[in-house]
């Protein structure tokens, strides 16, 4: 429904310009590959464990591969030869590298040519595995109450058998998604821990068996409540390809995932992100899972009155890369933010102004809308008014996710009776305010509609100026959320690589495939 009558040319034209955006940066990523990629690609030939120093297998391979082989032609051709050459699974061939028992260097088949066949049970299997628990997925949702926005809360204790407890009690309250927030600085670690966790910082690791003890939980509440509880987790930092891989597995339904994020706030290197965000998005639109993109933060450090189309520019250009990695709309989970200053006259106007404009010009995305958090104080009361307002602006929008803002933000972590007390008065607004959305409409030439319009002016307008200068070039300048990255610095360059000619990734042009509906 247009209620900003919104110029439709104006909005083409940024989508043609985010597209050329995303053509230029898709021109490297398909250059190049990464450590990431290829240790993702590993645990879909079912490579797992640790060594005997707890180094993850994976990292033993890729990494004895860039020491010894030639991984610029994908890590897939060395282990094929080497399962050719031992008759053993890929799984036992990292444990013999792990052992020294067997070296990349000592194989004698022709790597130009691997036989990249002897892979595809391994493969298999593990596809079979997402493709089960894709179908478990649709099903699930398709028997669903589709009611919007759905009620998204986190839970971050550090210790996941603590996280369950609160996941579940959280879900019997009502929550509709429960995200896992990540320990503290585990976006910057090259690795993914292993097994389950209790020490977590500030968050819960993100581990495989975590997934696994995170979902097993959701879905008995689910089958007590008799409706589907999603889970989110976060596949972004320095090993977003195999944590998008493990949730995949695991049948993750959400996934942050946006290098732009990853980028600017992380400070990890553009062009590694870049190229792990092309092969994680691809893997989640196969797998069905849906991403949530970073904008919202941009106005935690932007004036979010003066620099809104910051957050729509890059909401624009975030589609075109979902876009370039066959993923539906109806994936693409764009975040934007309740972040003007509440004290500023009108402010709760501009807010509906900018939440309505994302949901008319992304009407199929299903949008994440973060709570207050920049101007939230520590006055528990004011707080609660903050969150009112955002809950009405969320549900008179139609928002998809709706995370609930917490009345001890700036104070604490959430407490269990936080989180219930957000939950109720989420639910509160949503009964009283059901229709809204429908009920209203807004005032020609008003408030809402002047700032509507004069967002997307000055959004066009900038994804102008990235198109000439380019994504890199722009982000050096800190054009988004006034941080400057530069493209040789930060976290991860050295796992970036050229691909040689003959570079084969099996699994990419499989997902490919199946994504573009061409038969193998």
């Amino acid at each position: 429904m247009n209620k900003l009558n919104l110029d439709a040319l104006l909005i083409n034209q940024c989508r043609i310009d985010a597209r050329e955006i995303a053509d230029d940066v898709q021109a490297f990523i398909d250059r190049h590959s990464t450590v990431s990629v290829e240790r993702a690609v590993c645990r879909l030939l079912g490579i797992d464990g640790t060594d005997q120093i707890d180094v993850p297998l994976v990292n033993v391979v890729v990494d004895h591969a860039m020491a010894v082989g030639d991984i610029t032609k994908g890590i897939s051709g060395l282990l094929a030869q080497a399962v050719l050459e031992t008759r053993k699974s890929p799984q036992e061939i990292a444990r013999m590298i792990a052992s020294k028992t067997l070296s990349f260097k000592d194989l004698k088949g022709d790597l130009n040519s691997p036989p990249l066949s002897v892979l595809d049970p391994y493969f298999d299997q593990s596809f079979k595995i997402i493709n089960a628990m894709s179908a478990h997925r649709e099903r699930m949702m398709s028997d669903m109450d589709d009611s919007e926005p759905a009620k998204y809360v986190i839970v971050a204790t550090g210790n996941i058998y603590e996280d369950i407890k609160q996941a579940v009690s959280a879900a019997m309250k009502g929550a509709d998604i429960i995200a896992v927030i990540r320990s503290t600085g585990q976006s910057l670690l090259d690795y993914v821990p292993y097994g389950a966790t209790t020490e977590g910082f500030g968050g819960t690791y993100a581990t495989q068996e975590n997934f696994k003890l995170m979902r097993k939980a959701l879905d008995d509440v689910s089958k007590t409540l008799g409706r589907y509880v999603r889970l989110v987790n976060y596949a972004s930092g320095l090993c977003m390809p195999e944590i998008a891989a493990m949730g995949a597995l695991e049948r993750l339904d959400m996934m942050l995932n946006d290098s732009l994020y990853g980028i600017i706030f992380r400070d990890i290197n553009m062009q590694r992100t870049f190229v792990d965000q092309y092969f994680s998005r691809v893997l989640s639109a196969y797998a069905g899972i849906t991403i949530n993109t970073g904008e919202d933060n941009y106005l935690t450090t932007s004036d979010a009155f003066l620099e809104a189309h910051t957050v729509l520019a890059s909401q624009f250009i975030n589609e075109q890369f979902a876009t370039k990695a066959l993923m539906r709309p109806s994936l693409m989970g764009l975040g934007h933010a309740f972040e003007i200053d509440p004290m500023i006259k009108n402010s709760f106007l501009y807010e509906i102004a900018q939440a309505q404009m994302a949901r008319e010009i992304f009407p199929e995305a299903p949008l994440k809308y973060m709570p207050p958090t920049k101007h939230m104080t520590g006055d528990i009361f004011k707080g609660t008014l903050q969150n009112t307002m955002f809950n009405m602006a969320a549900v008179a929008t139609k928002q998809s996710i709706h995370l609930l803002g917490m009345m001890t933000e700036a104070i604490h972590t959430p407490f269990v009776s936080d989180r219930a007390h957000a939950l109720d008065y989420a639910t509160m607004v949503a009964t009283a305010c059901h229709d809204l959305f429908d009920e209203i409409t807004f005032k020609e030439d008003g408030i809402i509609m002047r700032r509507a319009h004069h967002v997307l002016r000055e959004a066009a307008s900038l994804l102008q100026t990235v198109k000439k200068e380019g994504m890199f070039e722009t982000l050096a300048k800190g054009t988004f959320a006034g941080i400057k990255r530069h493209a040789l610095g930060g976290k991860g360059l050295s796992g970036v690589f050229e691909k040689a000619p003959g570079y084969q990734n099996p699994v990419l042009d499989r997902m490919q495939n199946a994504l573009k509906g061409v038969s193998s």
